[in-house]
């Protein structure tokens, strides 16, 4: 399907797709100094090539393929379903392709169609976020699943018939937050930029575009400090925000956020209280009246605040990166 119709036909799946990769991020980067604020995730918008909007690339790609994969199986779309292409061959030893594999062809295909369209630059910036989406569309093949289910004489798995399955945005989001980490700066032959004309300008990126594996994500340029409110960037600082001192369950990045978005960046952690009343005890009264108690508790947050100045020595910012 092409033309106006498919435009119609698929956009609603795009929208959906490109909304959960940016909601993704957010989860992502929750407790990180830089954590995927609303200026940073507008494709059309994006100016800078750093290693965080080499994220908001990829992820934004792998949603968007991700949610037309899921949608195409699902028999949501038009003149799609299932990927039965290899059912019935040999897929391995004890086991045979069947059922109903998701259409990842399908799915990327689509996505180039959509997102890759964002770019219509000649430039190494536009190379560089082609080459991120790629990446993002490569991790959603990276984390697939074969799932497989037995079959013989009173259930003895003799053979077996697999397909392969999504995996969810999840497993996609910390498989690309592990790239995000790894992420390779675009080192490009400057003496040839300088003196080549625009076709040895767009060979000297292909080439050093070229010699970075398509699975990785790369940057032009170092971040800025998040640490600082930066209007002109769009960057809010990390004055005001939340961090966690307590709880059950937290991961080590999660327990070390106050000292990564308070104590590098210069401030302090300030423990914030908040009484919240709330009906509780309610008790049925015949009839028919429900009557509660107002019961109250406390809810304690802990939040990145200045340092109060004047006790006589001056306090220098330990700063660490863009984490």
């Amino acid at each position: 399907m092409t033309g106006p119709k498919a435009y119609l036909t698929y956009a609603g799946s795009v929208q959906v797709g490109a909304q959960s990769g940016i909601e993704e991020c957010k989860h992502q980067f929750a407790w990180d100094r830089w954590n995927c604020p609303d200026s940073a995730v507008q494709l059309r918008g994006l100016k800078s090539a750093t290693r965080e909007t080499s994220f908001v690339h990829a992820i934004s790609a792998a949603g968007v393929m991700y949610t037309l994969t899921r949608n195409c199986s699902l028999g949501d779309l038009d003149n799609c379903g299932c990927d039965v292409s290899k059912n019935g061959k040999i897929g391995g030893r004890g086991w045979l392709w069947g059922g109903c594999s998701d259409n990842v062809d399908f799915g990327e295909r689509i996505s180039k169609q959509y997102v890759d369209a964002q770019e219509t630059g000649q430039d190494s910036r536009a190379a560089v976020n082609l080459h991120n989406n790629e990446a993002g569309r490569m991790a959603v093949r990276a984390t697939m699943k074969r799932i497989c289910r037995c079959h013989g004489m009173s259930e003895s798995c003799s053979v077996q018939t697999c397909w392969t399955q999504l995996s969810n945005m999840r497993d996609i989001g910390n498989y690309l937050k592990m790239k995000h980490d790894q992420a390779q700066k675009l080192e490009i032959d400057k003496k040839r930029m300088r003196a080549g004309n625009s076709a040895d300008n767009r060979g000297a990126i292909v080439d050093a575009v070229g010699s970075i594996a398509q699975t990785e994500l790369i940057y032009l340029e170092d971040s800025p400090d998040y640490c600082r409110k930066n209007i002109s960037l769009g960057l809010h600082g990390t004055e005001g925000r939340e961090c966690l001192q307590h709880g059950d369950g937290l991961t080590q990045w999660e327990r070390r956020s106050c000292r990564r978005l308070c104590h590098d960046c210069g401030l302090r952690v300030e423990e914030r209280r908040t009484e919240v009343v709330s009906s509780c005890n309610c008790k049925f009264h015949w009839c028919c009246k429900v009557k509660c108690e107002d019961c109250s508790h406390v809810i304690v947050k802990h939040v990145c605040a200045r340092r109060e100045s004047g006790h006589g020595h001056a306090f220098r910012r330990r700063y660490r990166g863009p984490k």
